[in-house]
């Protein structure tokens, strides 16, 4: 019956993503505002509803690091694992108000959850700080959306909907709905599965509920990538990741008795990579604003090897320090050269002769 569950879940969650890019492309049309900013604000917000209802479940029921893993680990996997797969599928164009807003307030905020949980705890004072940070973003980017839209259309603007904007927003509901009633069902039996094998709930959180939590912005980036809303796709997972941090973390600090703690193991070392993999995403999207079919193929790579990592940290298997030297010594240096080689690279034609396209 759990298997059953997941299957039907799955299928939802494909149908709901379908009606929601559709009505969030269309309703950036309706409202003049471009799918960019449709994709960080209505679709990121959206597609965090199964995070949010999950972490929130976790710091009322008093499984704080159910909610802290959740939130941890759907932004590992939103930029890991769906932007990579989004760049295998096509090259994405990484427009430059995400390099330059959007991108650096992710880090921003990734780095704000370090100096929080520094003292192990996200207080109700910290959540409400996170709280107001998201309230800020949403105006910021309804700012910027106007912006853009009065300077011209945006290249992947959607063709003139029927209907009219009621129409769209009924999509964008109907869709949501799917997505969070799919979500559940696979998170349930997910978890269940989990739990009979003994996994502690941090892991759980940080592995099997982040990726199912994910599951909406999965569908949705690659059912946007494949109808060539790549600036949906984008947006939908720097949105979301702003989203988790600071309204999903901070409402559950908020509502938590006493705030959220946070896990040594948490602070120690998933916290510290999901802001190595928020760094990461300067130099990929500075190189020709453009994220590669490679590039995808590096981020995939280094999720398989962040989630073997933390299965076989769970299990205390016998491969952990081989594994861990490897890792240590060879593939995360390698990696860090190749994204530091792209940053000069880009850094060093910036800086060439003649003036940059639109700077």
């Amino acid at each position: 019956m759990t298997f059953l569950l997941a299957i039907l879940g799955l299928g939802l969650l494909v149908g709901g993503a379908e009606l929601l890019v559709r009505g969030a492309a269309g309703l950036a049309g309706a409202a003049g505002i471009t799918p960019l900013v449709i994709g960080l604000t209505v679709v990121a917000a959206g597609t965090s509803a199964p995070e949010l209802a999950v972490s929130l479940q976790g710091a009322l029921s008093g499984r704080p690091d159910l909610a802290v893993g959740n939130v941890v680990g759907s932004n590992l996997a939103n930029v890991l694992l769906i932007l990579g797969a989004s760049a295998l599928i096509a090259p994405l164009t990484v427009s430059r108000q995400v390099v330059r807003v959007d991108v650096p307030l992710m880090i921003g905020a990734s780095l704000l959850l370090v100096v929080l949980a520094e003292d192990g705890r996200v207080g109700r004072l910290d959540g409400l700080l996170l709280v107001a940070g998201i309230v800020s973003y949403v105006v910021l980017q309804i700012r910027l959306g106007r912006r853009g839209a009065a300077v011209g259309p945006a290249v992947d603007a959607p063709p003139p909907v029927r209907g009219g904007w009621p129409a769209q927003v009924a999509l964008v509901v109907v869709g949501l709905g799917l997505l969070v009633l799919g979500a559940r069902w696979l998170v349930n039996g997910a978890v269940a599965g989990a739990q009979a094998m003994g996994v502690s709930e941090l892991v759980i959180g940080l592995t099997v509920v982040a990726v199912g939590t994910s599951m909406p912005e999965i569908a949705t980036a690659l059912l946007a990538t494949f109808r060539g809303q790549r600036d949906l796709a984008i947006g939908n997972v720097v949105g979301s990741n702003i989203f988790n941090l600071l309204a999903i973390l901070g409402l559950s600090a908020v509502v938590s008795p006493g705030g959220l703690p946070v896990a040594h193991a948490a602070a120690a070392f998933d916290i510290p990579v999901m802001v190595a993999a928020a760094v990461a995403c300067l130099p990929i999207a500075f190189t020709g604003y453009v994220i590669a079919r490679w590039e995808g193929g590096l981020f995939l790579g280094l999720y398989v090897a962040y989630t073997v990592y933390v299965v076989l940290n769970a299990t205390e298997h016998d491969a952990l320090p081989a594994y861990s030297t490897v890792m240590g010594a060879f593939v995360l240096p390698l990696a860090a050269a190749t994204l530091l080689v792209l940053a000069l690279n880009a850094y060093r034609r910036q800086r060439g002769p003649g003036p940059s396209p639109g700077g």
